[in-house]
């Protein structure tokens, strides 16, 4: 049955492509994947496989495929992506040696894949359960290790109607899951090879942190917010909150923002021009992008992309991203951060925006996002359900200057006290 699946899905993905341009870059990449890998794996190589299926199961591997990097240096590693939303934005990451789309999970397309590559070792991340691939490792004896993972209850494995297709978890070497509930509803079908470890996540933002701006990012958007960087003092961090720019306006930061967020915190600082806006929605189209400047009213509007070369302003007090990959980075320049999807399928990442020690405000979809709970709970997080909610707080942080630091530190806390899962992991394994 799931070979037929994935065959009629195989015909829809080639079928659809010819109308989406999405879906066609995903087709062609995996076309292409196996023309790649004959050009580009050296047959004498020891090579570890990690697989993400989109940029944000790639950010819970970076952490772990780079310290892999620095302990193995002889190791080679070959990353693969499902989604082009992940591929085209790190196709040129310097920290994998092979980059490519995985090609759907059929039996011949695995045997050929895996016949290529022959991995030492195998990394799922979080979500990924490829019966096809999985099952072929576990006959060749490859180690596969299911990292950051996180499972519930409604989840297809642990239903009556799934336990066939369950099975695809005994392939699995090890589990190193998210939390307690993870472990006991794999034990519910069997499986004590687990480990609570927690998520990379955490790692990676405090990695993103520690990390010095580069490119025209850092001075684009001092000059947009009309400051001028400082230099911070040896251990410390960028950041509006932190000190590290000197400046009059707050700011605030919406990421990845879709229009019922936008709805709800542009109509709040139309009316309160005192504050500098950078939104970076989570879909770049023209059609969005205008929508967004319409929803702005008279407020002065620049995108990112005409400012980085020319260096003009224009005395704009909004900031469109229109690009991606600058989302993490920018957060530093933060004094109150907003993270859409809670009106839609769910936020998205809230870590990126906390670690900056600023609160971090976002919709009522946040229940399967165990992150989003904790950080409510520590005090650094605040769901919101309606403009009204918003604007209370907000004028709350606006007038109490004592509750927007508290609130910064706690969540900057938060994820400080999270952190650890990549040493935990890569303890356990051996090359």
């Amino acid at each position: 049955m799931y070979n037929l699946i994935i065959y009629l899905y195989l015909l829809g993905v080639a079928v659809y492509s010819r109308f989406n341009e999405k879906v066609r870059k995903m087709w062609r990449g995996e076309r292409d994947t196996f023309r790649v890998l004959r050009e580009q794996v050296d047959p004498n190589a020891r090579y570890v496989w990690f697989h993400a299926a989109s940029l944000g199961e790639f950010e819970q591997g970076r952490p772990l495929m780079e310290q892999m990097r620095r302990e193995h240096p002889d190791i080679k590693i070959l990353l693969t992506f499902f989604s082009p939303s992940g591929y085209e934005v790190r196709k040129n990451y310097e920290g994998a040696d092979i980059i490519c789309y995985l090609p759907l999970d059929t039996i011949r397309n695995a045997r050929r894949f895996l016949r290529l590559i022959r991995p030492e070792l195998a990394f799922f991340i979080k979500y990924e359960f490829w019966y096809n691939y999985l099952h072929i490792l576990k006959h060749r004896g490859v180690p596969v290790y299911s990292v950051s993972s996180i499972f519930r209850d409604g989840q297809v494995f642990f239903r009556w109607y799934g336990r066939q297709y369950g099975r695809v978890l005994k392939c699995f070497t090890h589990f190193y899951v998210q939390n307690e509930k993870s472990r006991e509803l794999l034990a519910s079908i069997g499986l004590t090879n687990v480990t609570i470890t927690g998520d990379t996540r955490f790692d990676r933002v405090l990695q993103v942190k520690e990390t010095p701006l580069s490119g025209p990012v850092g001075p684009t958007i001092d000059l947009f917010l009309g400051r001028k960087t400082i230099e911070a003092p040896s251990g410390a961090v960028g950041g509006a909150s932190s000190g590290a720019v000197e400046g009059v306006s707050r700011v605030f930061i919406a990421g990845s923002s879709w229009q019922p967020d936008e709805e709800i915190f542009i109509r709040y600082f139309n009316e309160h021009p005192d504050w500098k806006l950078i939104i970076a929605p989570h879909v770049i189209s023209e059609d969005h992008l205008q929508q967004i400047e319409k929803l702005l009213e008279g407020r002065k509007v620049i995108r990112y992309s005409r400012v980085a070369p020319s260096g003009a302003v224009g005395g704009a007090s909004v900031l469109i991203i229109d690009c991606f990959g600058l989302l993490s980075t920018i957060y530093r320049y933060a004094d109150v951060t907003y993270v859409g999807g809670g009106f839609g399928v769910g936020i998205h990442n809230t870590l990126e925006a906390a670690v900056w020690d600023v609160p971090v405000i976002f919709g009522p979809n946040n229940q399967r996002f165990q992150e989003a709970q904790k950080l409510k709970a520590a005090g650094g997080g605040f769901e919101i359900s309606s403009y009204e909610d918003f604007s209370r707080l907000m004028d709350r942080f606006n007038s109490d200057p004592s509750f927007l630091r508290q609130a910064g530190e706690r969540a900057g806390n938060y994820v400080k006290g999270e952190a650890g899962a990549t040493q935990l992991i890569l303890s356990d394994i051996r090359l």
